[in-house]
């Protein structure tokens, strides 16, 4: 586990001061880069050490069997791993004859750092080799923004007080050897070597490599080129083999005298494209990239983060581990999609192979609210790519007896990869998570377009699945049993207040844009009848409440469930599910993760004031956060309801989730749902923000430790500022026109604020309600009270 604050607080790097190789892999993590489509894992140059190797491309994947004990009808026979394609990272040197590694000779200062405003990984080391020979070694490395296959690497060697001779070996490799992914042996025989070699081609500073998957048949190209600067008598050659190439660059170096070596690398892949296709794509993109230089490249990388923090940035005053984490965390949001362009975010980004490099309900849940109103075009690639898989969904709608479209729970090409049914396809909530990234993204963009080709369909195959799921009783209430909802602790259950909330939402959505695109709706076979049903079963959606306890149930029944025995579970027990059978789980009040909590979030106008506080009360004392994905919306809602400090505790937790490592799995990739949770939780949190209308809508309110808060929301085009402190808040229109105007509400109140006239509405008071809430013993949020002198 990364120890706390093993990287110093500063409000615009991440920088680690010394190497802890016990901790190689999770660091690998935090300092990865990434733009959606190219994501190179931080690991030093020179390949070994490393925790896990990694070079990902979005959505290259293989294909593997599923394990199961026993078949069953509907179960997915395959699902996809996504693969560790040609290294471009490697840069090994030696000094004489002795190869600079870490683990040996004396390693007298190393530093990395991340800046994040200029997307650049920096390293810095001054090294001793085991004879004794002294060099110091400077690397930035870089994923371009603007050229979204183009990846370089600046890399300069110094001697230091003795004459040396310098061996440069810079490759690629295909096949790099890995830790074992799979217990299962058919499982290991598929991703081991998963690349088959198709071509090489050398010159003299650089080449490229070819390969295929032996199942999925996706094709790969990569491909490097060099600049070289040297003293005199400086040699370049490269060799290769199908697995690998190998451009070595040789000199000899007076004390004081440098190396300087720029190796520009590309990627380009395809499942239909021909192989002298991509070698052309990809040769184009080396091209480019070699025409840009470095300077041009480092340009273009700056000047696209000052715009973006320019737009998206989050002020944070009086919690400085935050206002690093948040910015952290944005930064890998846009790592994450800002290039995906019509492919999936996974779950982990491209930082790691954590899920297989899967995408989830996460994506429309987390990650893409935060992308909305930041940069909303990422947002409609996302949601390009869910309407791509459109015709997947419905066959398997169709496997599972039902209409409209099933998406995946979790996925890489649209499939469902789980093996785990009571999660995976019982998990149909999805469908109404991406219905309502729709939502979000048109009201917010006004982008009818999109509406019209994309996102009416989308919404009417999610409606004609919850027909096709629900049904209604003898009374006339309308039932959607049988599903799990976010908690996995509480699966295949009746009527799951999130589900049915967000199900009824979706219906209405669809009717509502049915009736709007009418001869667009009609293409697709709507009828006034159908969207009559939709809305017939929206009103009379069932939403179960307990009135002996005044209190909604997760799940019809869920509070005559048997409490769990928090008291007698020890510490060491936690994640539950490694140490418990799910027949427990499923049976009894402990819940892994936000789930009617969750449904007050985004459903928040289908409760009122009192019944979140008892809601949240009472699902506080059961929730055990065994999911990273639950701290943001409990201090969405703990705000809300005044528990203020306890919200900041949760944001903290939230958005320290990877540089403290406090799940202890950052080893595999960094949490991009948590770590956009951290702005859910400042912004939706403490600023209070909603959109259930098409009016944004505000209420503020700061804990004692934050004395101010600041944020931007793009809404129709306009950039909407946010200024907050304990007494007030200002809204101000930013670059807009002094013509230009957008209503809000503050607390309830209509405000409207126009271009070059802020708004400041005073923050009514807020008072706490008598009763605390309690946690299980032992899962209460860790309290940390920032000292800069730690």
């Amino acid at each position: 586990m990364i120890r706390e604050r093993a990287f110093p607080v500063d409000p615009w790097c991440i920088r680690e001061t010394r190497l802890d190789l016990d901790v190689l892999a999770q660091s690998e993590s935090v300092f990865a880069l990434s733009n959606g489509h190219v994501g190179l894992r931080g690991n030093l140059d020179e390949g070994e050490p490393h925790g896990l190797p990694g070079t990902y491309l979005n959505s290259f994947y293989e294909l593997r069997p599923l394990p199961y004990a026993e078949a069953g009808y509907g179960f997915p026979e395959s699902g996809q791993t996504i693969v560790n394609v040609t290294n471009g990272k490697l840069i090994r040197l030696l000094v004489d004859d002795e190869p600079l590694d870490v683990r040996y000779g004396e390693l007298l200062e190393h530093e990395r750092q991340l800046d994040l405003r200029d997307g650049l990984l920096k390293r810095q080391l001054h090294w001793r080799s085991p004879a004794g020979r002294d060099v110091r070694v400077r690397t930035t490395r870089l994923v371009s923004f603007t050229q979204r296959s183009v990846a370089a690497i600046h890399y300069e060697v110094e001697a230091v007080d003795d004459v040396v001779r310098i061996t440069l070996q810079s490759e690629l490799v295909a096949n790099e050897a890995l830790p074992p992914q799979s217990r299962d042996p058919r499982v290991a025989a598929v991703l081991e070597s998963p690349l088959q070699a198709e071509e090489r081609l050398l010159k003299e500073s650089g080449g490229l490599l070819m390969h295929q998957t032996k199942v999925s048949g996706l094709r790969v190209a990569a491909a490097m080129d060099h600049q070289v600067e040297g003293p005199d008598r400086t040699t370049i050659a490269t060799e290769g083999y199908e697995d690998w190439l190998r451009t070595t660059v040789g000199c000899v170096l007076k004390p004081g005298e440098k190396l300087t070596v720029i190796k520009y690398f590309a990627y380009g892949w395809s499942s239909r494209r021909s192989l002298p296709a991509l070698r052309d794509q990809v040769d184009a993109a080396l091209d480019a990239a070699l025409l840009t230089g470095w300077d041009g490249l480092l340009r273009e990388q700056r000047e696209y983060l000052d715009e973006f923090w320019e737009t998206s940035d989050v002020h944070v005053d009086g919690d400085p581990e935050v206002q690093q984490a948040v910015r952290f965390g944005l930064f890998h949001v846009l790592q994450a999609g800002i290039r995906a362009e019509r492919r999936p975010i996974a779950a982990k980004g491209l930082t790691g192979p954590g899920y297989d490099g899967h995408s989830f309900w996460d994506t429309e849940t987390f990650v893409l609210p935060v992308l909305t109103y930041t940069r909303p075009a990422a947002v409609a690639d996302a949601l390009y790519w869910r309407y791509s898989t459109l015709d997947s969904a419905r066959d398997r709608a169709r496997t599972l007896n039902h209409a409209g479209a099933a998406f995946p729970w979790r996925t890489i090409n649209g499939q469902e990869s789980s093996a785990y049914w009571p999660a995976g396809t019982a998990s149909f909530h999805i469908a109404a998570d991406i219905a309502d990234a729709v939502r979000r993204y048109v009201q917010a963009t006004g982008d009818e377009q999109f509406e019209r080709e994309v996102g009416l369909e989308l919404l009417v195959e999610t409606a004609r699945l919850w027909i096709s799921l629900g049904h209604h009783d003898r009374h006339g209430v309308f039932h959607i049993d049988g599903v799990t909802g976010p908690d996995e602790y509480t699966a295949v259950k009746n009527d799951n207040v999130y589900t049915n909330l967000m199900a009824q939402r979706n219906l209405l959505v669809a009717a509502d844009a049915a009736t709007r695109h009418q001869t667009y709706a009609e293409q697709l076979g709507v009828t006034d009848h159908e969207t009559a049903t939709w809305r017939d079963a929206a009103m009379d959606m069932n939403v179960p409440f307990d009135d002996e306890l005044s209190v909604h149930q997760q799940v019809e029944g869920y509070t005559r469930l048997q409490e769990w025995d928090f008291k007698n579970t020890p510490q060491e027990k936690y994640p539950l599910l490694l140490h418990f059978p799910y027949f427990d789980l499923y049976r009894r009040q402990a819940i892994k993760q936000a789930d009617l909590v969750l449904a007050m979030h985004w459903r928040g106008d289908a409760f009122d004031a009192d019944q979140k506080l008892r809601n949240f009360l009472y699902y506080e004392r059961r929730t055990v956060r065994d999911s990273s994905l639950s701290a943001c919306t409990q201090a969405v809602i703990a705000a809300e309801v005044g528990f203020l400090e306890l919200a900041h505790d949760y944001l903290r937790e939230a958005a320290l989730m990877d540089l403290h490592d406090l799940a202890e799995n950052t080893r595999d990739g960094v949490h991009i749902a948590s770590l956009a949770g951290a702005w859910i939780a400042l912004v939706a949190g403490f600023g209070g923000f909603r959109d259930h209308e098409p009016i944004p809508d505000f209420a503020p309110r700061l804990p004692g430790r934050i004395t101010r808060l600041e944020f931007s929301v793009l809404w129709r085009g306009l950039r909407l500022r946010v200024r907050i402190t304990a007494e007030e808040a200002t809204y101000n229109l930013v670059g807009a026109d002094d013509d230009a105007s957008l209503e809000i509400r503050h607390h309830g109140e209509k405000v409207v604020v126009t271009g070059g006239q802020p708004v400041t509405c005073a923050l009514p008071e807020i008072p706490t309600p008598p009763v605390a809430p309690r946690q299980p013993p032992g899962r209460a949020p860790l309290r940390r009270n920032y000292s800069p002198d730690f």
